[in-house]
C-alpha cells in the first residue's frame, strides 16, 4: 500500500541515530520522525525495527542511488545483475524479484507514497531526498502484499514557501561528472512550487582491450517539478511530475570457470578473460549491451484535517519503458546475435485512508488500497554467426569425436525421409526464440490499525489488513531453433541410436568402430562378447535413459512453446489474505523502551515470464490428451504460489541524549517463498517449502565530545532452509540459503570543527563488512554431474565485503560545501552474482562490484 509518508525532517539522523551537523550545533534534542504507523512519531516510539538516514547524510556518504544505501544500513543488501534495470533488493536476507519481470520484489519501494512496482522504476538517481526509511520484516498490514520483507521509503523535500536552491556538482575518477539542482518558493500565499534535475555520466569501468569499448558506466538525468498548495492549516494538494531516462551500456560479466565450451568459443574466434584476470576490469563483447530505460509519472497527495481527524487521499500513474538489448554469450564470438526485450510497465494506485488525533489513549488509522497493473514484454533472442561452428566443436566434444552438425542433419534427414531436410540449417543464424508476455494485476486491500496506550507506560498496538489480488496473463512464443525442435528420442532415430550404442559397446572392449577388419576380429575372437555388444545396443536402441543422444539436449536450446491460456491452462491466479500485526511496547524509563511484536506478510503469486515458463507436471496428462504437449516438452512451473512472512521480534530502543541503542532479536519465517534461479536460458520460479532466518540488529550512536558522532551498525543472521524438496538443483532442506552473510556491520565516524566564525570543517568515514557467503544454492549447469555437483560448483566461490568511504570537506558560511570524497578506498573487489555460462555447459561466469571510486564536490544552497 502506498504509504503517504509526510516526515517532519530530522535534525540529526546519521543511520537511525545523529548526525554530525546536530552534534556540532547543539541540536541533540530533535527527534527523528518517521511514519512507520502512517502517522507521524518519534522513532524510539516506533515498536517496528526501522532504520532512518537523513539527506545531509546521503549527500555527505556521496550516496547515488539505492545501491550506496547498503553501506549504511547493514540488514539492506542489493545485487547488481545484468542491466540497470535488475538489482534485486534484500531485506533480513529475504527478497527476489528483479530478474523476471513477472515478479513482484519482496521489498516494497515507495518514493512520496507511491509504490514503486518494479526495480526499473526504482534505481534511477536519489532526488531531492529528505529521508530515507527501512523498515525491516514484513510490513503488510499497512502496505498490503508489497512488503513480506520489508519496506523502503524515499522522502523528497517539499516546496518551501521562502525562495531557496540547492545546487551540487561532482566530479571524479572514470571522468565521473554529477550535476544536481533545486529551486524552490512562493508563486502565492497560498502555492509554492519546486524544480528539481538531475544529470550523472561516468564512463564504464568494464573495457574491451580490441575496440576500447566501455561498459558499466552511468549515463542518466531526471527532472521532478512539485507544487504545494496550503490555503489553510487544515487542507494541502502536493502534486508531483517527473521523468528520469537511464542510457547506459551496462553490464559485462566475466568468465568465473571456464569448461570446454570455453575452448570451442577460443577455437572459432572469441575472447573470455581468464578465470585469474576476474578484477583486471576487462571483458570482451561483439556489441554493447544496451539499456535505454525511462521512468516517469504523477501523483497528487491531498490532506484534509477535520477536527481531531486526518483525511488523506493519494492518487498516482506511472508509467515505464525499458528496452535492452545483451550481448549474452560474454564473448567477443557471435555465437548470439542478440538478446533483445522490449517492457512496457503501467502502474495506477490509489489510497484513501483516516488517522486520528485524539486526546486520549484510543487512536487509529484505516483506509482501502487499489492497484492496477499492465505489463507488456516483448523478448528475443537469436543465434550470430559463429554458432553454427561454435556448436559443430560442442557436438564433436560430447560424442568423443563421433559425430558433427553437418553428419546429425544428414543422418537425422535420412532417417526422416529426407537427406536435405535439415541440411545446413541446424544452429543457422539469425534462428532462436521471440515471445510475447502480457500481465494485467489488480488488487485491493483494506487495512486498520489501532493503538492503546494503558497506565504503566504500555501501549498496545494492532492490525489487520484484508488483501485481493488477481493476475491474469497469456504468452505467445515461437521458436525457430531447428535442432530444438529434433526429437532425439524419436522412433525414427532408433536404428542410428543402435549403431552409436554399438560403437560405444566396442570401444569399451578397446576396439576402435571404425576399423572393420578390427571389428571382424573382434567377433570372431570372441563372438559371446560381439553378441553382448549387440544385443545390449539393439535393447537399449528405444530407452530414453540410454540415448546416445542425451548429452545433445543441452544444446537444444529454445525448444517450442505450449502457450496460453489454453484449454488446460486459464492464466489467472487469485489470492487472497488476511494478514494481522500485534505489538505491545513498554515505556521502562524515560529514556528506554521495550517491544514485543508479532507479524504476518503476504506477497501475491508471481508470474514466470521467462522462456523457462513452461507447464506444470500436474497438467501433463491434460495437455497431452488435448494435443498441446509439443516435441522436447519440459514440464516446471508457470507461476509461484504467494509468500506468507510471520515474524516474531523483541526489541529495544534508548535515547539517552550523548547515545542512542536500538537492538532488535528476530526469528522470520517464510512459507513459500518464491525463488527465481537462471538457468541458463530461462528462469526457474519455484516455491521454497519453508525458510527462516533467526537474527539479531544493533544499531547506536555516540556523541563523545562537540562535534564528533560515532555510529555502529550491525546484522547477525543464521538461515535455513527448513523444506526445500523440489528446487532447481534438487532438495536444499536442511541447507543455509545462499547470498544471506552471517554477519555484516558498519562502523563510522563524523567530526565537525569550527575554522573560524563563519567555516567548518568536517570528516566522515565508514567501514562496511559483510562475512563471506556462497552467492547461489547451486547452479542448474551442473544437474547432469548429480545434485550435489551443482551445489559444490557454486559452493567454492564466495562474496566477502571490507568497503572503505570517506569524506571530507569545508563548510563556508553554512551555505557552500566543498568536499573530497572516495568509496571502496581500499578497492575490495568482489564477485557479486555468479551463474550458469549462457550456453556454455559447466561454464559459470559472473558480475564484480564496482572498483574504488573518489572525486570532488561543490555545493551551494541559499
Amino acid at each position: 500500500m502506498a504509504p503517504g509518508f509526510v516526515c517532519t525532517p530530522s535534525a540529526h539522523a546519521l543511520v537511525a541515530t545523529a548526525d554530525g551537523a546536530a552534534a556540532a550545533t547543539g541540536a541533540q534534542d530533535d527527534a527523528i520522525i518517521v511514519t512507520a504507523t502512517k502517522r507521524d512519531a518519534s522513532l524510539e516510539d516506533v515498536p517496528v525495527a526501522v532504520s532512518v538516514a537523513s539527506g545531509q547524510a546521503i549527500a555527505r556518504a556521496q550516496i547515488r542511488d539505492l545501491k550506496d544505501l547498503t553501506s549504511l544500513v547493514p540488514s539492506l543488501s542489493m545485487q547488481q545483475l545484468q542491466s540497470p534495470a535488475n538489482v534485486n533488493i534484500y531485506i533480513r536476507g529475504f527478497g527476489n524479484g528483479a530478474n523476471n519481470s513477472g515478479i513482484e520484489p519482496s521489498v516494497g519501494v515507495f518514493v512520496d507514497g507511491v509504490y514503486r512496482s518494479r526495480t526499473a522504476a526504482q534505481i534511477a538517481d536519489l532526488p531531492d531526498v529528505d529521508q530515507v526509511e527501512v523498515l525491516r520484516g514484513p510490513q503488510s498490514t499497512l502496505f498490503g502484499k508489497n512488503a513480506s520483507a520489508g519496506v523502503i521509503s524515499i522522502i523528497t523535500r517539499l516546496p518551501q514557501f521562502k525562495p531557496g536552491g540547492d545546487f551540487e556538482a561532482s566530479w571524479g575518477n572514470y571522468n565521473a561528472l554529477v550535476l544536481k539542482g533545486l529551486v524552490t518558493g512562493p508563486v502565492t500565499d497560498a502555492l509554492a512550487v519546486s524544480l528539481a534535475a538531475g544529470r550523472n555520466r561516468r564512463d564504464g569501468t568494464i573495457v574491451d582491450p580490441d575496440t576500447g569499448h566501455r561498459s558499466n558506466g552511468r549515463n542518466r538525468w531526471f527532472v521532478r517539478g512539485q507544487a504545494l498548495w496550503q490555503p489553510g492549516d487544515d487542507l494541502s494538494l502536493r502534486v508531483i511530475g517527473d521523468y528520469g531516462l537511464i542510457n547506459e551500456v551496462c553490464c559485462a560479466p566475466v568468465n568465473v570457470q571456464p569448461s570446454a565450451a570455453t575452448q570451442a568459443v577460443l577455437a572459432v574466434g572469441g575472447k573470455v578473460n581468464a578465470p585469474d584476470a576476474i578484477y583486471a576490469d576487462q571483458a570482451w563483447w561483439n556489441f554493447d549491451s544496451t539499456n535505454r530505460i525511462a521512468n516517469y509519472g504523477f501523483s497528487g497527495q491531498l490532506d484534509y484535517k477535520l477536527d481531531r481527524v486526518k483525511i488523506t487521499a493519494i492518487s498516482a500513474w506511472r508509467r515505464l519503458t525499458s528496452a535492452t538489448n545483451q550481448d549474452s554469450d560474454f564473448s567477443s564470438g557471435q555465437m548470439l546475435a542478440r538478446n533483445a526485450q522490449d517492457l512496457k510497465l503501467s502502474t495506477f494506485t490509489e489510497e484513501l485512508r483516516v488517522a486520528t488525533d485524539l486526546p486520549g489513549p484510543f487512536n487509529a488509522v484505516g483506509g482501502v488500497y487499489y492497484f492496477n497493473e499492465t505489463l507488456d514484454q516483448r523478448s528475443a533472442i537469436a543465434f550470430g554467426q559463429d554458432m553454427r561452428a561454435y556448436a559443430n566443436l560442442l557436438v564433436q566434444e560430447a560424442s568423443g569425436g563421433a559425430l558433427s552438425v553437418p553428419q546429425l542433419e544428414q543422418v537425422l534427414g535420412s532417417l526422416e525421409g529426407d537427406p536435405t531436410r535439415y541440411a545446413g540449417r541446424f544452429f543457422a543464424s539469425g534462428q532462436g526464440s521471440n515471445e510475447r508476455y502480457r500481465l494485467r494485476n489488480e488488487a485491493f486491500s483494506a487495512y486498520f490499525q489501532a493503538d492503546l496506550k494503558l497506565g504503566g507506560g504500555v501501549t498496545l498496538t494492532g492490525g489487520a489488513a484484508f488483501t485481493s489480488d488477481t493476475k491474469r496473463y497469456d504468452m505467445a512464443g515461437v521458436s525457430s531453433d531447428v535442432f530444438a525442435g529434433v526429437d532425439l528420442d524419436g522412433r525414427a532415430y532408433a536404428p542410428f541410436r543402435q549403431q552409436l550404442l554399438t560403437a560405444a559397446g566396442l570401444r569399451a572392449q578397446d576396439v576402435n568402430p571404425r576399423d572393420a577388419a578390427a571389428v571382424a576380429a573382434f567377433a570372431q575372437a570372441n563372438p559371446q562378447g560381439y553378441a553382448a555388444v549387440l544385443g545390449r545396443a539393439a535393447a537399449n536402441a528405444k530407452n530414453p535413459s540410454a540415448n546416445p543422444l542425451a548429452p545433445l539436449r543441452s544444446l537444444q536450446l529454445f525448444p517450442a512453446y505450449v502457450n496460453l491460456p489454453n484449454a488446460v491452462e486459464p492464466g489467472r491466479t487469485h489470492d487472497q489474505r488476511v494478514t494481522w500485526t500485534a505489538r505491545a511496547m513498554l515505556a521502562m524509563t524515560a529514556h528506554l523502551r521495550g517491544y514485543l511484536s508479532y507479524a504476518t506478510g503476504f506477497k501475491a503469486s508471481s508470474i514466470n515470464l521467462s522462456r523457462d515458463s513452461r507447464p506444470f507436471a500436474s497438467d501433463q496428462a491434460a495437455l497431452e490428451a488435448a494435443g498441446l504437449a509439443q516435441v522436447n516438452q519440459t514440464y516446471a512451473t508457470r507461476f509461484a504460489g504467494p509468500e506468507r512472512t510471520t515474524v516474531y521480534e523483541l526489541g529495544l530502543k534508548a535515547e539517552w541524549g550523548l547515545a542512542t541503542a536500538n537492538l532488535a532479536v528476530f526469528q522470520q519465517t517464510i512459507s513459500g517463498f518464491q525463488s527465481n534461479l537462471f538457468t541458463g536460458t530461462g528462469f526457474a520460479l519455484v516455491n521454497a517449502g519453508k525458510e527462516r532466518v533467526r537474527g539479531v540488529e544493533l544499531e547506536t550512536a555516540l556523541r563523545p565530545a562537540a562535534g564528533l558522532v560515532l555510529s555502529g551498525s550491525a546484522t547477525w543472521l543464521d538461515p535455513l532452509y527448513q523444506d526445500f524438496a523440489m528446487s532447481a538443483v534438487g532438495d536444499l532442506s536442511g541447507r543455509r540459503p545462499a547470498g544471506i552473510p552471517a554477519l555484516s556491520f558498519t562502523l563510522a565516524g563524523q567530526y565537525e570543527h569550527r575554522l573560524g566564525r563563519s567555516a567548518r570543517l568536517f570528516v566522515r568515514a565508514d567501514f562496511h563488512h559483510e562475512s563471506p557467503v556462497t552467492m547461489e544454492d547451486g547452479l542448474p549447469g551442473f544437474l547432469s554431474l548429480g545434485t550435489a555437483a551443482a551445489i559444490a560448483a557454486s559452493a567454492q566461490y564466495q562474496r566477502r565485503v571490507n568497503e572503505v568511504n570517506t569524506a571530507l570537506g569545508v563548510i563556508l558560511a553554512a551555505r557552500t560545501d566543498l568536499t573530497v570524497w572516495g568509496r571502496n578506498l581500499t578497492d575490495n573487489r568482489t564477485l557479486t552474482k555468479i551463474f550458469d555460462s549462457v550456453a556454455q555447459p559447466l561454464g559459470i561466469s559472473g558480475y564484480t562490484n564496482q572498483p574504488r571510486t573518489y572525486g570532488a564536490s561543490v555545493r551551494y544552497r541559499f
